[in-house]
């Protein structure tokens, strides 16, 4: 069975840090496509990062520069290393993955979301 299950989150200065890892329950060479999402109360869900299977890794203009999505192979896990983290980066962060299914259609999967906060 297939899930996506985020971690890392919680609370940080403005101009901190924080890495937030998703963890998959089988092979990232799976996924066409792994990514990184954030939505705050009231608002629609943002795209924030995404690292495809082949293709170019792609960021949202607002955090283009601090933030750095990555794959790790050994812990199978998908990273989103924050930096000079802002007050606006507050949100519950969801990890997304897109699969490819046996007879060759598309399946996508969404994490629980973990929860960053960004305040003095």
């Amino acid at each position: 069975q297939v899930h996506l299950v985020e971690s890392g989150g919680g609370l940080a200065q403005p101009g901190g840090s924080l890495r937030l890892s998703c963890a998959v329950s089988i092979h990232m060479h799976s996924f066409n496509v792994l990514a990184w999402y954030r939505q705050v109360p009231g608002n629609q869900r943002e795209f924030v990062a995404s690292v495809p299977r082949s293709g170019d890794i792609k960021y949202s203009d607002s955090v283009r520069g601090r933030f750095g999505i990555s794959r790790d192979f050994d812990k199978s896990t998908v990273v989103l290393e924050m930096t000079n983290l802002k007050p606006e980066d507050t949100g519950i962060y969801y990890c997304y993955g897109e699969l490819m299914m046996p007879l060759g259609s598309k399946d996508n999967y969404w994490g629980q979301g973990t929860q960053v906060t960004v305040s003095s």
